[in-house]
């Protein structure tokens, strides 16, 4: 009897979600429902309202970006950028050591939304955490961040957002690992699939910092990828499939083949003028060693004479 009536209630309730989510166009992307508001009695362009994601999985990967961001940004970190800012919740995500918060724009003219800008204020007076540093730059094309200046780049699904506004998302990972410094981690929470290619199998395979196919010769140093380890887990319980993982740049990134054969050369006449050093040390050790215990013995030879 008890377990019929939970079954009942179960149904109930499922049936009322169902109801609910059917009938409520908050995140349906209709175009039956459009705000057309004014200003000063001049109509501005319409305003669609629409979720680029269904409820479950927005709030599935929402959690899952909160947890990401506070795990695994290191202690040490002090630059966080963001790919695609559009509201506040990168502040809340990212620890306190964190000192300073850099934005970017997943839309075509590089502007950061004036309503992401309030959030983002809101939540750093909220917080006081990171200083948020306000740049307008597209996500793709991160012209206002020098290389290899930021310890740890933030993408939450922001790639199909890309898409949708006409940006490049597998340029947007170059720029990526070009901002970083080498050994900063790229933190993600992206679709599985974008345009029938997988989002993980692209950062895991990235050779080059400008898109292109690197050329080996026989003889030559084997291609070094740019994140030297990617650890990554799909996102469960979600309508659509989605990837979670955290890319360590490497240390050689962005290096042409000649460049880490030249490297390499000079680790290894590092590595011997080191041994040639210690070699050098200890043979002096040695020797004041063997020259004080001389002289102890002749000390000893000379003190029974003089008795």
């Amino acid at each position: 009897m008890a377990l019929s009536n939970a079954k009942r209630s179960f149904t109930t309730v499922l049936f009322l979600l169902i109801c609910a989510y059917n009938t409520c166009h908050a995140f349906v992307p209709s175009t039956r429902l459009t705000l057309t508001p004014k200003y000063h009695g001049a109509p501005l362009s319409p305003t669609k309202l629409q979720m680029s994601l269904d409820l479950v999985t927005y709030l599935r990967t929402e959690w899952v970006s909160a947890a990401l961001c506070t795990n695994q940004t290191p202690r040490s970190a002090d630059v966080v950028l963001q790919l695609g800012c559009e509201d506040g919740r990168a502040v809340t995500f990212i620890p306190r050591t964190v000192r300073e918060l850099i934005t970017s724009s997943n839309r075509a003219d590089g502007q950061v939304p004036v309503g992401a800008k309030r959030q983002l204020k809101q939540q750093q007076q909220r917080r006081q955490a990171a200083t948020v540093t306000y740049v307008d730059q597209r996500a793709d094309e991160l012209t206002e961040t020098a290389d290899e200046s930021v310890d740890v780049v933030i993408s939450l699904q922001s790639a199909a957002k890309m898409l949708e506004n006409g940006l490049d998302w597998k340029k947007s990972v170059r720029e990526a690992a070009r901002v970083l410094k080498p050994g900063g981690r790229l933190l993600f929470v992206e679709q599985t699939e974008l345009e029938g290619e997988s989002y993980l199998d692209y950062v895991d395979n990235l050779y080059t910092l400008n898109g292109e196919s690197e050329d080996v010769k026989e003889g030559q140093v084997e291609p070094f990828p740019v994140f030297e380890e990617v650890g990554y887990d799909d996102v469960d319980l979600v309508i659509v499939p989605h990837v979670a993982g955290v890319a360590i740049k490497s240390e050689d990134a962005g290096l042409t083949p000649k460049e880490r054969e030249q490297k390499l050369a000079n680790e290894e006449k590092d590595r011997l003028a080191d041994l040639s050093l210690t070699a050098y040390e200890r043979g002096i050790k040695k020797r004041k060693r063997k020259k004080k215990k001389g002289v102890k013995q002749g000390q000893e030879e000379d003190t029974p004479a003089n008795a």
